[in-house]
């Protein structure tokens, strides 16, 4: 053998072992020295003193309050004293569903004429005045709310944002008045999801300068049509637009979807216009104070300047015209404009979450049963049982409340900037925290009505009106399944274009810059740390959110490529979609933790910061203990880390109990807004309420 061969191969082998032990020793040089992930505004994190180690925190509920409130509680005040004021408007617990649909017709005309609040207003020009506007109303009845979110949001926000001027100035007053009051006919009988899939047609008469609205066939009845059943006047119909082809065949050229202003009912004698068929729905599992109907229509003509015409128009002639170049350019487009109606099921079903919270709460801390023996019965939250079903569900409360109040000033931004890269971010957040928000305050609806025993179960004590009412938050405005796949599938156009060198939105950026880190081998030291400061850590915590997001990215990327090959692409995405959907809800839970660690940052009052890095450091301690078999899996997190994080998690359980009374009043949700005698804010008061109610 040739002596310089032998002393050649050496020397590679050499470098190349020197190679792998400097990439060894800078990958434990990252866990070790771990690289500022979190994009925060403002100064770098800091580690704040455990609260675990301070004897007792004294939280003043009027300063965290005033935190949490907002910009725009004036607003709500109003709202809350104007129904106070009115006790005849207020919905009772026995109400028929024709009862309730007039009700909730007298309680939006009085609320926008005699209580002077005009939400229309603000729903282009100030967004997020009329999203607390929508909670506020919303805590005094959910069918209101939907109700007021049909007229402005659905129905109004469809003429302003796809229309153009002529459209502003001959609808917008009256709307905002309530005269014109309409509907949002998106839905059918066969396609809900699946908006392209649309059925009804609007076809172009060139000689009449009209368009002919069909309903070709039973599939393309227009279902569940808000305020469509006994009170609309008008309806924003979504119909494939059909431009003839003036050919010799006569044949028709499909457009796409368009939305098109259909009078249904006469102003002057409300009588329905002929051509259009209503029926009504029936009565629902909840909401029963909204009318929601089905349309039928049989060739009803329309003037071709009803033709919501922003992203498209046809001219006299027949000529279609469109800034955007394609269908699913304009498509898009149309959707994008519609996303405030997912940003407002998000807030408001926060605001869903705070009322259960706080009712469940306070009477938790009330209720007493068993104890030691010969000693005094002891509060059934001083139970550890009851402390992990509502502790948790607290802290997440709080941490909802960020992400949605950072959502909301997203989307406001974006209505007056019009930035597209900020449009997709809000579309992707609007999605993503709407489909996990909401299906988490469902679940825990039922939570907290159990953990209220019997009394929970009294209509009185409305947790089975709010969970009935609530329980369609997951479905419209977008199915939550449907809409974290939407996610999905932006992570996964993300991840491409990080390794193709590509921006990457806001709301990714963690991809960019820790992806490679995060995707290294697990550090075998930093995976035994059990302290408490490191687990309170906010930089470890939001770590192990983002590196089991990045995990779970990279993994269903490789799995898709592989079921593509035989699988075609739908295939492989059905083969992988529980994977695709659990890789949604992790982006969309690191998003909160972020908004969340940023929010106890940003708290300039000591005491209310320290109760809010409690809190926060429950959310994300408990979120890790339930997913603990993905960190174990792949070493993440050592056996003894994984048990110090369960033990502190529970500790964290017990510590926020002790302020859990600071923190729910902390929302700032008089009686008579949550209007649960178990959950009086004066404890004394609530089984004097109580038994009042039942007539002692």
């Amino acid at each position: 053998m040739d002596p310089q061969k032998i002393s050649s191969k050496g020397v590679r082998n050499t470098e190349e072992n020197e190679e792998s032990v400097n990439r060894r020793i800078n990958r434990l040089t990252l866990h070790l020295n771990p690289v500022q992930h979190l994009d925060l505004p403002v100064h770098p994190l800091e580690l704040l003193t455990c609260a675990a180690r301070v004897k007792a925190i004294s939280v003043s509920t009027a300063t965290l309050s005033e935190y949490m409130r907002g910009k725009h509680r004036d607003i709500q005040e109003q709202v809350f004293a104007y129904f106070n004021s009115r006790p005849e408007l207020q919905t009772p617990i026995e109400i028929s569903k024709d009862e309730h649909r007039e009700l909730c017709m007298k309680q939006l005309v009085g609320l926008v004429r005699e209580g002077g609040i005009r939400p229309f207003r603000y729903v282009v020009d100030d967004p997020a005045k009329y999203f607390a506007i929508a909670e506020a109303v919303g805590s005094v009845d959910m069918s209101l709310g939907i109700k007021m979110g049909v007229q402005y949001s659905l129905w109004g926000g469809s003429v302003i944002n796809l229309g153009t001027k002529k459209h502003r100035d001959k609808y917008f007053n009256g709307i905002d008045n309530v005269d014109y009051l309409g509907c949002f006919a998106m839905t059918e009988l066969h396609h809900g999801s699946n908006v392209q899939g649309l059925q009804t047609v609007a076809t172009f008469d060139p000689l009449t300068d009209e368009f002919i609205i069909d309903t070709p066939n039973d599939g393309a009845i227009k279902w569940w049509i808000g305020n469509a059943a006994v009170h609309g006047k008008f309806a924003t119909v979504f119909a494939k637009l059909m431009l003839p082809t003036h050919d010799t065949k006569g044949g028709v050229t499909d457009m796409g979807v368009h939305a098109f202003i259909v009078p249904i009912r006469d102003m002057k004698t409300h009588k329905t216009l002929p051509g259009v068929e209503i029926h009504d729905c029936g009565h629902k599992v909840g909401l029963n104070g909204v009318d929601n109907g089905a349309l039928r229509f049989r060739s009803v003509r329309i003037p071709r300047n009803n033709l919501l015409n922003r992203f498209g128009d046809v001219s006299r002639d027949g000529k279609y015209t469109s800034s955007l170049p394609s269908i699913n350019k304009r498509f898009a487009a149309t959707l994008g404009e519609l996303v405030g109606g997912r940003v407002g099921l998000a807030y408001s079903s926060v605001g869903v979450l705070k009322i259960a919270v706080v009712i469940a709460t306070r009477y938790s801390l009330l209720r007493q049963q068993f104890g030691p023996p010969k000693q005094p019965e002891v509060s059934i939250l001083d139970y550890q049982s009851q402390q992990h079903k509502l502790m948790p569900m607290l802290a997440s409360t709080y941490a909802f409340h960020f992400a949605a109040l950072h959502l909301v000033e997203k989307y406001s931004e974006m209505k007056k900037s019009h930035d597209e890269e900020l449009i997709g971010d809000v579309h992707a957040l609007s999605a993503g925290l709407k489909a996990y928000i909401t299906s988490y305050t469902q679940q825990s609806l039922s939570t907290c009505r159990e953990a209220c025993g019997g009394h929970g179960y009294a209509a009185v004590n409305r947790f089975g009106s709010l969970r009935n009412d609530h329980d369609i938050f997951q479905t419209f405005e977008g199915d939550n399944t449907v809409l974290l796949q939407q996610v999905a599938g932006l992570l996964l156009k993300q991840y491409r274009e990080k390794f193709q060198g590509g921006p990457l939105t806001v709301t990714w950026n963690y991809l960019r810059q820790s992806m490679n880190s995060y995707l290294a081998q697990p550090n075998p030291v930093t995976s035994r740390w059990e302290s408490e400061d490191h687990l309170r850590d906010p930089n470890f915590q939001l770590d192990a959110f983002r590196y089991r997001t990045s995990r779970l990215l990279q993994s269903v990327a490789i799995r898709l490529q592989k079921h593509s090959k035989t699988l075609g692409g739908f295939g492989a995405w059905n083969r992988c979609l529980n994977h695709l959907l659990t890789l949604a809800e992790s982006h969309i839970e690191s998003f909160i933790l972020a908004k969340f660690i940023e929010a106890v940052k940003n708290c300039p009052d000591e005491n209310s910061r320290a109760a809010l890095k409690l809190v926060c450091d429950l959310y994300a301690l408990d979120r890790i203990w339930n997913d603990i078999g993905t960190y174990r899996n792949v070493d993440y997190v050592a056996p003894n880390k994984a048990k110090a994080i369960h033990k502190l998690a529970e500790y964290l359980c017990f510590q926020v109990k002790n302020i859990a009374r600071e923190l729910v009043d902390a929302f700032d949700l008089p009686d008579y807004v949550t209007r649960a005698p178990i959950g009086a804010q004066t404890p004394s008061e609530a089984y004097s309420q109580y038994t009042q109610s039942v007539g002692f």
